[in-house]
């Protein structure tokens, strides 16, 4: 029974001879291997890159000094240190790889300190001009310079392109200028976010006079503006770094120098402009809801379908280059029953060893209920080849895969179908470079693969698109109004409130509770089963265990369970889809991982399941039972603040690196916690945002990469978002909760909302929302328990489902 561990604060080291997990060597060092097989090579032009032996070479741009190593808000990780590119570089330096100009180091480092100094975010801060004596002395060193550039957004606010319109929270637009949006206390956005600030441009813009070779670093969370080096020429080279964790910047350095291959492949699609993405037009309309109404067309499945939208592309989903060159054969393919099977060749014909990435895609006929063009269906990744080396890697997938949802009816209404007709498939290294396969899979008559029911309606959703970029309207209907307690209709008034308030109440009511009590170690044991435990519980005891506990040891997100006279600990939760967060006054490092969109450009399943668990030893080692990761929202929208959390625009890619995730995390005994369930793709105003989609996009887009996490991985508990769907709070939605998740896909663990929602705790529970954090609100569920709007079994198989959460940790 080591989930008794829980107990007691605090835990002995896990490391060997007695040394902790927790931000060591080991560790430190599976997090700059990550780093740098998620880096993606853009641009190489006469192969510039990798640089020679004993290249000098000038850091320009403040990023060479300000280096972002992830996200902000629950993404953020207390470290012992970062690495920046020049720190990097240095390092290569020493090893006699590069020489790297000195003269702008304290420059830059000063000015970047200042800034912070001055109250200025990071990355949020301007790019300095340089002197021409600064200029002149650089180019004197080398005609070769890196230009660093770094981007931050975090948790709770979106990016923008400029200013864009602002909202109050009564809805009403403004147009405010910087000024005036400072006086006001509003967090200002540089105007440089997805595109270069106008001092960016000038620093490129003046390189080109003084340096003959000029490369590109990109320290960024998520996509941006890519079109000003794409059609530059004089613009040699572009590594996609990332925001690459702790030791990201000799991560970066291993790249540029030759000591690790480039293997990371785009899992978005850089768009020429941001207003090529039709996520983009009513973005920031408003602040209260969200009208998806490019349905199930996003990212490249928009590109490669909407005619002349493929031209507006720079570089494609699954791009990436290599120093090496690969040949690529299908050496079989086949139907076998109900799977596709194809096994291909990969030899490295170069002169370096590396890694390829091999991608199969799908053609489905566009039939009545339009088709993407095209749509990956698996993904494999080979092991580190030698030159001349080869490996045989097989993809498969079941043909059941390649069905759509039909909605509204227009063949066989709420099924998965295949629709007559033929079935091509792709091999290749990106979307856009693959080879049609000779296979070609034929349904003479309509395929009903799975009947279901309507759920998650639409009912403010006007259009949706259709696969010529056309629209379709659909029916509409008014929300039903739901009366919310007052507590509900100022909710600002609860941010922050801790379960610490309420723990004083609990023990008088414990006070009441008999001498002689049942143990949850009981049943552990086998002495009685756990709806015997149950039944020996009182209302008020099973009320608690619905809502999070107080913090002990070092977290800080609160815990579940926590009754002693019962025997159930008080297990901790923690943040951290890039490491484990533990505040900066516990004094306790801990490692920061690469971001989530970086581990998904590695496409290696291995490396990040070797990344979840030697996370989840941290977790373990801080006396944690569950980890709030991974994040599993689609990329949507370019600006969408909190991508970096998230893995991709594509569904299968996220399912499975997020089940590889959650398989990593889960061999420690650690749970692991996908979020944010469901359609949470905007940050602003994410507590009351209605997301307005199809069913069809729910299931094919939105919920797919959950759905293949919980069939691949069964994540021991799932977090639900902030925002409505379709008119319900995610954590109130019985569709969602009870009918998809559990009915649909076979999901037997704990559900917990996000912290603090705005949703009322009752109807969580009647929906299957098994816990509400940080806190929950036992004497609503009394009340309405007595009041007869909640059933006392809905309350004890909540309550049991926290329970079997707790005997599976250690």
């Amino acid at each position: 029974m080591r989930w008794l561990r829980h107990r007691y604060q605090p835990c002995s080291p896990l490391g060997k001879d007695g040394r902790r997990v927790s931000g060591s060597a080991e560790h430190i060092e599976l997090s700059r291997q990550a780093a740098a097989e998620g880096m993606v090579l853009l641009k190489n032009k006469n192969s510039i890159l990798p640089l020679e032996n004993g290249k000098r070479i000038v850091l320009l741009g403040k990023a060479s000094e300000e280096y972002i190593k992830g996200g902000g808000g629950s993404g953020d990780v207390t470290v012992s240190y970062v690495r920046n590119f020049y720190d990097g570089l240095k390092i290569k330096e020493s090893e006699n790889k590069v020489q790297v100009y000195n003269g702008l180091h304290n420059f830059y480092a000063d000015y970047v300190r200042r800034q912070h100094e001055e109250g200025k975010e990071p990355a949020m801060t301007v790019e300095p001009e340089l002197s021409r004596e600064q200029w002149v002395s650089a180019a004197c060193f080398s005609d070769t310079a890196v230009i660093c550039l770094c981007r931050f957004s975090g948790e709770g606010w979106d990016r923008r392109c400029a200013l864009e319109k602002e909202f109050s929270m009564d809805g009403c637009e403004t147009w405010e200028g910087e000024d005036a949006l400072r006086k006001m206390g509003r967090q200002v956005f540089p105007k440089g976010d997805f595109y270069l600030s106008e001092e960016e441009e000038n620093l490129i813009r003046t390189s080109e006079k003084y340096f003959k070779h000029r490369i590109i670093l990109l320290n960024i969370g998520g996509i941006m503006d890519s079109s000003w080096f794409y059609e530059d020429d004089s613009i040699e080279a572009v590594l996609l770094a990332w925001q690459g964790g702790m030791e990201g910047g000799l991560a970066a350095a291993d790249i540029l120098c030759a000591d690790v291959n480039p293997s990371g492949k785009l899992t978005d699609t850089f768009a020429k402009r941001l207003e090529d993405y039709p996520s983009t037009e009513g973005f920031h309309d408003s602040s209260f809801y969200v009208e998806y109404k490019e349905d199930i067309y996003v990212g490249y499945r928009y590109f490669e379908t909407i005619p002349g939208k493929r031209e507006r592309v720079n570089y494609p989903f699954g791009y990436g280059l290599s120093y090496t060159k690969f040949d690529i054969r299908v050496l079989q393919e086949e139907i076998l029953q109900d799977r596709f099977i194809c096994y291909v060749s990969v030899k490295n014909t170069g002169s370096i060893s590396g890694k390829e990435v091999i991608q199969l895609y799908y053609s489905a006929p566009a039939g009545r209920l339009g088709k993407p063009a095209k749509e990956l269906a698996a993904f494999e990744k080979t092991k580190l080849l030698m030159p001349c080396k080869e490996e045989v890697v097989k993809l498969e997938f079941p043909l059941e895969q390649m069905a759509s949802y039909d909605d509204t009816g227009k063949i066989c209404k709420s099924a998965y179908i295949m629709e007559k007709g033929q079935y091509h498939f792709y091999i290749g290294t990106s979307v856009e470079d693959v080879e049609e396969l000779k296979t070609v899979y034929y349904l003479k008559e309509d395929w009903v693969t799975e009947r279901l029911a309507e759920r998650l309606k639409p009912r403010k959703l006007s259009k949706r698109m259709l696969a010529d970029g056309s629209y379709e309207t659909l029916e509409c209907s008014e929300y039903e109004e739901i009366k919310r307690p007052a507590v509900f209709e100022h909710p600002s008034e609860l941010e922050g409130i801790a379960p610490e308030v309420r723990y004083e109440k609990r023990q008088t009511l414990q006070e009441r509770f008999y001498p002689k009590y049942k143990e949850l170690a009981d049943v552990a044991q086998g002495g009685i089963s756990m709806e015997e435990f149950i039944e020996g519980l009182n209302t008020e005891e099973l009320v608690w265990l619905l809502g999070g506990q107080p913090c002990t040891g070092v977290a800080n997100t609160f815990g579940i369970g926590n009754n002693k006279k019962h025997g159930i600990p008080s297990v901790m939760t923690a943040d951290g889809p890039a490491g484990l967060r533990i505040l900066p006054e516990c004094g306790i490092y801990t490692t920061a991982w690469p971001c989530a969109t970086m581990l998904a450009c590695t496409w290696n399943r291995e490396l990040v399941r070797k990344v979840g668990a030697a996370g989840a030893k941290e977790v373990k080692e801080n006396n944690i039972g569950i980890w709030l990761t991974p994040g599993m929202n689609i990329h949507r929208s370019p600006l969408c603040g909190r991508n970096f959390e998230y893995y991709s625009e594509d569904p299968v890619v996220a399912g499975e690196i997020g089940a590889a995730m959650v398989q990593g995390i889960q061999s420690q005994n650690i749970a692991a916690t996908p979020k944010h369930f469901a359609a949470n793709n905007k940050e602003t105003n994410r507590k009351h945002s209605d997301s307005r989609l199809s069913e069809r996009a729910a299931r094919e887009i939105y919920l797919k990469g959950f759905e293949i996490v919980v069939k691949k991985a069964d994540p021991w508990m799932i977090m639900t978002s902030y925002n409505m769907i379709n008119g319900t709070y995610a954590s109130e939605n019985k569709e969602l909760l009870s009918d998809i998740l559990r009915g649909e896909w076979g999901f037997h663990g704990t559900v917990t909302t996000d912290w603090w929602t705005r949703a009322e705790h009752y109807r969580e529970v009647k929906a299957g929302n098994d816990i509400k954090m940080a806190n929950g609100y036992p004497e609503q569920l009394l009340e309405n328990l007595e009041q007869g709007r909640l059933n006392i079994l809905e309350v004890k198989q909540c309550a049991k489902r926290v329970l079997e959460l707790i005997l599976k940790l250690e």
